[in-house]
């Protein structure tokens, strides 16, 4: 089942309308070295359910060892907001705790992911 919702960074300078490619119900943890020090969960939306509502322009980017990952965070409040995924550069990972009215403490227990040992570091 697929749902729209608002995506904020923490001051409100990004805003983001996402549709969700299965509601909540794709919440995943990841254990990767950038993952495991962000800490919070992430559910699924594909390319083209992310439009960016306001500030673009604060948008930053953030890649590192293979670049195929894209994790963007506000420039302003330093809040990750969404990121293009390593192991689907099809899908958006969404920060769940950014996302208007969820508190991911109310999803837990939630589904880990092995980023440590990724196909793409092989």
């Amino acid at each position: 089942m697929t749902e729209t919702v608002k995506v904020t960074c923490h001051c409100g300078a990004v805003e983001l309308r996402v549709t969700l490619s299965d509601g909540l119900n794709t919440a995943r943890r990841c254990d990767c070295s950038f993952c495991r020090r962000r800490g919070g969960p992430a559910v699924t939306a594909p390319l083209d359910g992310v439009e960016i509502v306001r500030g673009e322009d604060k948008l930053s980017l953030y890649q590192w060892g293979t670049r195929t990952a894209q994790h963007y965070f506000c420039a302003v409040c330093g809040i990750y907001t969404h990121h293009r995924r390593r192991s689907d550069p099809n899908q958006y990972g969404i920060n769940m705790g950014a996302i208007e009215g969820v508190n991911p403490r109310d999803h837990d227990p939630f589904l880990w992911v092995d980023g440590v040992h990724h196909p793409s570091d092989a």
